[in-house]
């Protein structure tokens, strides 16, 4: 597959992915452009079965470098206008501020449930795929999804009982 034609079918999941974790429009745009232009580099160096896992991984390994060279993880809640339903602007503020929960609740996991939780679930890579772009054991990972989905349940019970 020609970079490209990589470029074009997974850029947005790519900066979706890269936002979920940088809570920044702006620093997931250059991750993007710094995840793309290291795949160009070493494109010819792999023999890649799965491009979008691959780039996956890049993209991964572009923002922990990222996140050491600053020393700081940017937290700052915004989302794109127009990503939800456009039914009604109450249901659309109501979507707007259960997800802004959901990504508080998600980011409040230890580092490797996070990561394993927004791989598999918000941009659902299979398992191997994404213990492959975190390097680690199969098993680990779903030791890790399992116990992130338990306490972000417990996390949304715990609002809801308390809405009540």
């Amino acid at each position: 597959m020609e970079l490209d034609q990589a470029y074009r079918e997974h850029v947005n999941d790519l900066y979706r992915y890269l936002y979920s974790l940088s809570k920044d429009h702006f620093i997931a745009e250059d991750l993007v452009q710094e995840a793309f232009y290291r795949a160009y580099l070493h494109l010819d160096d792999y023999e890649i079965s799965n491009i979008r896992a691959w780039l996956f991984k890049v993209a991964y390994h572009a923002f922990i470098d990222f996140q050491r060279k600053n020393k700081r993880l940017v937290i700052q809640a915004q989302l794109e206008e127009g990503s939800f339903s456009k039914e009604t602007p109450e249901k659309r503020l109501l979507e707007k501020e259960g997800f802004q929960l959901l990504l508080e609740d998600i980011h409040s996991l230890k580092e490797q449930e996070r990561h394993v939780l927004l791989l598999c679930d918000l941009h659902q890579l299979k398992y191997n795929e994404a213990a492959e772009i975190l390097e680690m054991n199969i098993n680990t990972l779903k030791s890790h999804l399992h116990r992130g989905r338990r306490k972000v349940m417990d996390k949304v019970k715990e609002r809801k009982t308390a809405d009540e």
